[in-house]
């Protein structure tokens, strides 16, 4: 029953990634699965738990295993890292299969706000500011949570305009993320060395 079950979430990750959690149906899940749809209700009481579940999966493959991990190798100081996120997405804004967020198209998707899926998507996000929020504290804003939700506007707003075909999407929000570092009096070490190297110019 385990397999069935892997093999049921494995699908609905990859149908749901893709084209929407309203645009795929239970039987197209089961069907690409090849799976009976009772073992798909044997596992998962509904798709709105099957939709959680895949929410859950994203969080761990994307936030945690993709993004975080990413951030965490390629810089060491937290102002750095915050800049760094907009390098990852540079790169996945350019691949093929770039499938936005997944928990900005859930929310968006299902418009009842009591809805278990549609919370679950709510606090996914909020999830994301609590890695933004302890970075900015590290960075020493004075209000972390407050600059991680503007710093979370950039992210989810370079990513609608990746979708919309901005090729500069990252590199633009990277520069107003730079502008907000050093608007909040937490210049990034790549500024300073810019600053650094204008001033050796000018010598």
């Amino acid at each position: 029953m385990g397999g069935g079950r892997e093999r049921i979430l494995e699908t609905a990750y990859e149908l749901f990634s893709r084209h929407g959690t309203r645009g795929v149906g239970v039987d197209r899940i089961v069907a690409e699965a090849g799976t009976a749809k009772m073992t798909l209700y044997r596992n998962f009481a509904s798709k709105e738990e099957l939709i959680v579940a895949f929410l859950d999966a994203r969080e761990q493959r994307w936030t945690r295993g993709w993004l975080q991990a990413e951030v965490e190798a390629r810089a060491e100081a937290p102002a750095e890292r915050l800049l760094a996120i907009f390098d990852v997405f540079g790169e996945w804004f350019e691949r093929d299969d770039f499938e936005g967020c997944s928990f900005i198209n859930v929310m968006l998707e299902l418009d009842d706000r009591t809805d278990v899926a549609r919370a679950a998507s709510v606090q996914h996000l909020a999830n994301i500011r609590e890695f933004l929020g302890a970075l900015a504290a590290e960075a020493g804003a004075e209000d972390p949570d407050a600059f991680a939700r503007q710093w979370h506007i950039l992210m989810k707003g370079s990513i609608v305009a990746a979708a919309e075909g901005d090729a500069q999407a990252a590199a633009r929000a990277q520069e107003l993320g730079r502008l907000l570092l050093n608007a909040r009096g937490l210049p990034s070490a790549r500024r300073s060395e810019t600053i650094g190297a204008d001033a050796a110019r000018a010598d």
